[in-house]
């Protein structure tokens, strides 16, 4: 009998020890949970913070950007840069035009290159609309164009051709403002894109810039907008 006591006494005893081994496993697993999950959380919290973070002084940068003069740049005034359709050639005052009268449908200028010279007067029209015109000559080096380019098809508002009569190899031209650059990592090159695409110097913001006329001069289903 003392024997069967005995034994069971310390059936309960290892059984005892078990359940609180168990219970501190399972105390320390929940720990170990709480622990992992905060770390997490805490990561995340501060990954967003930084995201956040980084989105506003970008946002910043760029409204900088926009306000800041741009250093070499050329102006004409808006109220002189006349705005009637009309169809036949018109004489410019600058090379390329920045403004005044122009063809009644647009050149396409939602991310457009042109490897081809494009109609001044059509071109104008996509200025009016709020594009910034890219523009080089024969002297633009071919990794500069390359640049360019890329910028250009990513960017709506914009189109970019040759003109070969400009003065300078690479110039960017907005309605009534333009610049010439030095290459396509002059930072020029970014600030007229911010400033200017579809900016405050826009007569008709948000207007089209695709049903317009293409690589081959077909199109016009917006004509006299």
């Amino acid at each position: 009998m003392a024997a069967n006591r005995s034994t069971t006494a310390d059936r309960r005893a290892r059984i005892e020890e078990m359940r609180r081994a168990e219970q501190a496993r399972e105390r320390r697993t929940r720990i170990l949970t709480v622990g992992i999950s905060a770390v997490v959380v805490l990561g995340l919290v501060g990954f967003g913070g930084w995201v956040i973070n980084k989105e506003n002084k970008e946002q910043e940068q760029q409204e900088a950007a926009a306000k800041a003069p741009i250093q070499g740049e050329k102006s004409w005034d808006a109220k002189k840069l006349t705005r009637n359709h009309v169809n036949t050639p018109v004489k410019y005052e600058m090379t390329p035009p920045v403004g005044g009268d122009h063809h009644p449908v647009w050149q396409n200028c939602n991310g457009d290159v042109y490897d081809k010279p494009v109609n001044d007067t059509n071109a104008v029209h996509s200025l009016e609309h709020g594009a910034v015109w890219v523009t080089y000559n024969k002297k633009a080096a071919a990794a500069d164009l390359d640049k360019l380019k890329s910028k250009v098809k990513k960017t709506p508002y914009s189109l970019m051709s040759p003109v070969d009569g400009q003065s300078g190899a690479i110039m960017l031209s907005a309605w009534g403002k333009q610049v010439t650059v030095d290459s396509a990592t002059d930072p020029r090159v970014d600030a007229f894109f911010t400033k200017y695409v579809n900016g405050p110097q826009t007569p008709e913001p948000g207007a089209a810039c695709t049903g317009g006329v293409g690589a081959e001069g077909m199109g016009g289903a917006g004509m006299g907008q």
